[in-house]
């Protein structure tokens, strides 16, 4: 028996515990991933929360996961022992509808296999993320991760930078494009760092002062305080694109009228409570509201590719196993800078 040890929350709500549970056996397909370092997502807070939908409990989270791999299926042609490799979001999908066709895993008609909280459709046995020692993830879903970029600062690329990378990317932001990013947490950050490597004028729109600095630091152009109304209105019409990263409910009227006729604004912050909208923003210059979710395997190998050649990382506090439910609080409070990185040799 291949016992792993891993952190799990036992029923929705609860506090996270440590978990041993059984690996499953490689099939011809397979890769066997000794994790290093895995990223604490709000999504992962929201689903151990069931504050999304019922879910699989034990709960073991985890989407961001850096690692090396440590075996491989009798027909695996894309890795071997020692690579060093992540996983994101999904391990598997159906690979045969319009969707995976089109390299758009995550769109997958029949549903994407998620990385956790969720079934292996072979067997129907939960699927355990990578707040684990080792997981086994199909070799079409596994990641190359460049030799630059240190592990523990890439994890959060394979959520946070991909979600905001894909809707930069497919709306063509380029050179030139004034860019506004709601929000500067962890997925807010990857967007201002994405975004200004693309060569677009990148301001950050928040409802505080306390990472004025920091967005300077990260490259934007400017900084807009949202609960002051003249510069909201100052900037009124100014915008090719936004990408809002919050996951809290907000009022996007007023976001809205910041974009140009016919701008966009992209949401990516998955809220727990519906957000608001006045139509008439929307209406009144064809502006567009639009929705992303992280990206198709192709795609994040080619974000992760192109933070390499960037040499963007992710701005991580890196944690031990035993201090994981003290970090899930402190991401409630907004109290990090930028990511949760769980070092998974403290085991």
């Amino acid at each position: 028996m291949n016992l792993v040890d891993a952190y799990a929350a036992m029923k929705p709500k609860e506090p996270l515990r440590h978990f041993q549970f059984e690996l499953r056996d490689l099939t011809a397909t397979d890769v066997q991933i000794e994790v290093f370092y895995c990223g604490i997502c709000h999504s992962d807070i929201h689903q151990v929360r069931d504050e999304w939908s019922p879910g699989i409990f034990p709960m073991v989270p985890g989407h961001e996961i850096t690692g090396k791999v440590t075996k491989v299926g009798s027909a695996v042609n894309k890795f071997k022992v020692g690579d060093t490799v992540g996983v994101g979001c999904m391990i598997n999908s159906c690979k045969d509808c319009s969707s995976c066709s089109e390299n758009l895993e995550q769109y997958c008609e029949k549903g994407a296999t998620l990385t956790y909280n969720d079934k292996f459709r072979d067997t129907g046995l939960p699927i355990y993320g990578g707040y684990a020692k080792h997981v086994v993830v199909n070799e079409d879903f596994v990641l190359r991760i460049p030799s630059n970029l240190p592990l523990d600062k890439a994890a959060p690329l394979l959520c946070a930078g991909i979600t905001t990378y894909s809707p930069l990317s497919n709306w063509k932001v380029t050179k030139g494009n004034r860019v506004g990013v709601i929000g500067m947490g962890g997925l807010g950050h990857m967007a201002v760092k994405i975004a200004v490597a693309m060569g677009a004028d990148v301001f950050v729109i928040s409802h505080s002062e306390n990472k004025k600095e920091d967005a300077k630091k990260f490259g934007a152009k400017g900084y807009i305080n949202s609960t002051i109304s003249e510069q909201m209105q100052k900037e009124m019409n100014t915008f090719d694109f936004i990408v809002n990263t919050v996951s809290a409910n907000l009022d996007l009227t007023n976001f809205l009228f910041l974009l140009k006729r016919d701008g966009t604004m992209v949401q990516v912050g998955a809220p727990d409570k519906p957000n608001t909208l006045n139509m008439f923003s929307m209406i009144i210059k064809r502006r567009r509201l639009a929705g992303s979710l992280i990206g198709g395997i192709k795609e994040t190998q080619e974000m992760l590719d192109f933070c390499g050649k960037h040499n963007i990382t992710a701005e991580v506090e890196v944690i031990s196993a035993e201090k994981i439910n003290e970090a899930y609080e402190r991401v409630v409070k907004s109290d990090v800078k930028y990511r949760f990185v769980i070092d998974l040799k403290s085991f």
